[in-house]
């Protein structure tokens, strides 16, 4: 049993003990979080989202990606600027598809 469920802005792919990362939750580690914002179950499609359906996932860890480098440069304006950036993940074992 698959499912495709939609959370932080992002569309997933997900089956049953499947490990994801996904965009920063508010959850602590070892929490269970429900998502119901299913899209699509199996080979039922939502209109949104699939009435009844829900994903149960368990977290796994907070943390942080690799860093990446954000250069800005500006010919011939002596305007240049070097940021660094790491987004923020949850890591999530999917538990249980029901619907």
């Amino acid at each position: 049993m698959y499912a495709i469920i939609e959370t932080g802005g992002k569309q997933y792919h997900v089956a049953q003990d499947e490990v994801i990362f996904v965009e920063k939750l508010e959850a602590e580690e070892g929490a269970n979080v429900v998502f119901d914002k299913v899209l699509m179950l199996d080979n039922k499609i939502g209109a949104p989202y699939v009435k009844g359906a829900k994903v149960t996932g368990k977290v796994l860890a907070q943390g942080k990606a690799k860093k990446i480098i954000v250069y800005k440069y500006k010919s011939k304006k002596n305007y240049h600027k070097k940021q660094g950036h790491r987004q923020p993940f949850t890591k999530i074992q999917i538990t249980s598809i029901e619907g």
